[in-house]
């Protein structure tokens, strides 16, 4: 299994290659050249295993240049039931809300209370194997653009890894109190945070122009070093995903919801579109899956695209209650386009984004987008309505950003009346965004401090407070710094103890 890059086709990796290196030298994004592709017959088999069996199996057919015991090894040591709380990581829970059933799959059980943890727990291991296979004896520097759950997720996956350092940058008021303090509050020897002045766009871009800067790709060589990433953008972190949407319908089919072969929708809360092509990728590989729902905040330029074909960043932004998806351009659509219409259109979609703003798709790229995808948005003010509506209707708390994902398959529901079974990704933990979801639930006034709210929150829906978010109320603060997103190559330099 190899891989090529979304703007040029004739640029061939391995597995691990594309891991280390994370994004191509051009700009581009690796892609598997082919699938893996499953039968019934095969589904039903990796029904009777556990998530960790489901996980060799498919990491395993992807990861061509790994031995069977690396995966095993990076495996096992990823998905504990010391990390996840359980042996099963991403657990389901089933709700009924008016005339809709959700499969509500639980993807925030883990470290840091967000999805990203599926993928940023196994990471750091496929990482460093990978490194020590196509560059020996070089340090990985990670870079990390976040928009809130990536960055600590990544901190916390890399914290103390040998051969590796790890700076996160996010945008200074562009994240949740509760996200901010998981970061500034980071341990490790190895890790590095930085607020940038600007949204996560701008944190986004900055990161992409550091990896292709030729004199600073420099600098790090002449330091033994190389650049890696730990977004979306690396395959390291979209392989992880494809897993737990497999494992979500073996689920349902052990727990009697859905027989083998039946087909599922996917309802999904992205801005980077990470996590809803990792559902894409499982359904062309034999995952039963008829319609993905693309679930947008007020910042709907997926919703758009998807509805006219047209992609347009040059938009009104909005800080919303759902931070995590207050994203203009969304790196992992490159991918799906490129299985859509091939390396040399999506390069001139690139560009053209990058230098008027947007660019819009052939009809039979749109055809392609009409048959698989549907798209829709809810506002901060319908996010809250949903969060009360689910939490006193069917007893169930939820985050902002999965009150998203219910509010608009709601909608596609109401306008198609297409009620195929679906799973619906929930990404993080309520406990994360504690002021929206406390805003929601009760008409009381607010206590002013975040953690007075955590608890307020919890008194008053009867339910747990992560651990994890309970021990930052006392965690030392080591990282207040602050920069303009053009002193980021200084602040990555400085950082590394190299001059700029």
């Amino acid at each position: 299994m190899n891989y090529n890059s979304t703007r040029d086709k004739n640029r061939v990796v391995t597995a691990s290659q594309a891991i280390a290196q994370g994004i191509s030298e051009e700009g581009g994004l690796f892609v598997p050249q082919e699938f893996p592709k499953y039968t019934l017959e095969d589904i039903k088999a990796m029904c009777e295993l556990d998530y960790r069996g489901r996980a060799k199996k498919i990491m395993g057919d992807f990861l061509g240049d790994f031995t069977a015991e690396e995966i095993n090894e990076s495996v096992d040591s990823a998905y504990t039931a010391e990390k996840f709380g359980s042996d099963n990581p991403s657990p389901i829970s089933y709700i009924e809300n008016g005339n809709t059933k959700m499969a509500v799959l639980e993807l925030w059980h883990g470290p840091t209370c967000a999805f990203k943890d599926m993928a940023l727990q196994i990471l750091p291991h496929l990482l460093t194997k990978s490194v020590k296979k196509a560059y020996n004896g070089k340090e990985a520097v990670i870079l990390v653009a976040t928009s809130g759950d990536t960055g600590k997720a990544a901190l916390e996956g890399f914290k103390d890894v040998d051969g590796v350092k790890i700076m996160v940058f996010y945008p200074v008021d562009g994240v949740s109190p509760m996200q901010k303090r998981q970061m500034a509050t980071q341990k490790g020897n190895n890790v590095n945070v930085a607020a940038i002045k600007g949204n996560f766009d701008d944190a986004q871009t900055g990161v992409k122009k550091i990896f292709t800067n030729a004199d600073i790709k420099a600098k790090l060589a002449e330091n033994n070093m190389l650049f890696s990433s730990a977004n979306s953008i690396n395959w390291g972190r979209l392989l992880p995903q494809i897993v737990y949407y497999f494992s979500a319908y073996c689920d349902m089919v052990k727990e009697g919801k859905i027989e083998v072969g039946e087909s599922v929708n996917v309802a999904v809360p992205t801005g980077n579109f990470g996590n809803i092509l990792a559902a894409f990728y499982a359904m062309n590989m034999g995952l039963p899956v008829k319609k993905f729902i693309c679930a947008s905040n007020s910042n709907n330029v997926l919703t758009d695209f998807i509805k006219t074909g047209t992609y347009d960043k040059m938009r009104k932004f909005y800080t919303t209650m759902s931070p995590s998806m207050d994203i203009f351009v969304s790196s992992n659509l490159e991918r799906l386009l490129y299985h859509m219409t091939g390396a040399e259109k999506v390069a001139g979609f690139m560009k053209a984004l990058s230098n008027e703003g947007k660019y819009t798709v052939d009809e039979e790229v749109k055809a392609k987008l009409d048959k698989y995808f549907w798209g829709g948005f809810c506002d901060d003010e319908n996010t809250q309505k949903t969060i009360k509506d689910l939490y006193e209707n069917e007893n169930y708390l939820c985050d902002t950003h999965t009150a998203v994902a219910v509010n608009v398959y709601q909608q596609y529901v109401a306008e198609t009346g297409d009620n195929t079974p679906v799973i619906l990704a929930s990404t993080a933990s309520p406990y994360k965004f504690a002021q929206s979801v406390l805003t929601a639930v009760t008409d009381e006034k607010l206590p002013e401090d975040e953690f007075a709210m955590v608890d307020e929150l919890s008194a008053k829906t009867k339910t747990a407070i992560p651990a994890p978010l309970a021990e930052l109320k006392n965690a030392e603060v080591r990282f207040t710094f602050e920069c303009a997103v053009d002193e980021m190559p200084k602040a990555v330099l400085d950082s590394l103890g190299i001059k700029a």
